[in-house]
């Protein structure tokens, strides 16, 4: 394999230095010391190749829809307890609104799966927990405890917003 395609290889298995190479905000010596794929100039330079045909990662503004639901549990589908109007299905969990500790942000809109993974970044650089998570095109949603609801939910709509 060349280093060209190791170095490739390598950047898919981090898709935050992915990200970055899009944004053209890497430090290329830096990052192929991080990969240790062989050569670092050489390394260095296939990265700097790479980034020059990747799309430009361009920030744009748009409208979504954020609500936040305060007082959800979580039903577990083999409990036998009613899950029917559930906010949140992933596998034998269903998150409800029927007076909880959690809280549950959706988003509404504009918005695409690939957007679960900008929400759920900003969420674990705040610290804060997603207890579940799910997205398609047009809906992003996240459980978080209560507490966290608030700080949640204003993160959630500045990445919809702001990604």
């Amino acid at each position: 394999m060349t280093v060209a395609a190791e170095t490739r290889a390598a950047v898919r298995e981090h898709p935050f230095l992915h990200t970055a190479l899009r944004a053209n905000i890497v430090n290329y010596t830096a990052a192929a010391r991080f990969l240790g794929v062989g050569d670092i100039e050489a390394v260095a330079a296939a990265l700097r190749r790479y980034a020059e045909e990747l799309d430009a990662l361009e920030r744009t503004t748009r409208r979504v829809s954020v609500s936040m639901k305060s007082g959800v549990e979580s039903v577990d589908e083999d409990s036998g307890e009613e899950a029917n109007g559930g906010l949140l299905s992933i596998g034998d969990r269903t998150f409800v609104d029927d007076g909880g500790d959690l809280t549950a942000i959706v988003a509404v809109g504009k918005v695409e799966l690939p957007d679960l993974e900008v929400v759920l970044g900003r969420l674990r650089t705040a610290e804060i927990n997603a207890i579940a998570a799910a997205g398609t095109d047009g809906h992003v949603a996240v459980v978080v405890e209560r507490r966290a609801g608030p700080d949640a939910v204003r993160l959630v709509e500045d990445a919809l917003s702001n990604p």
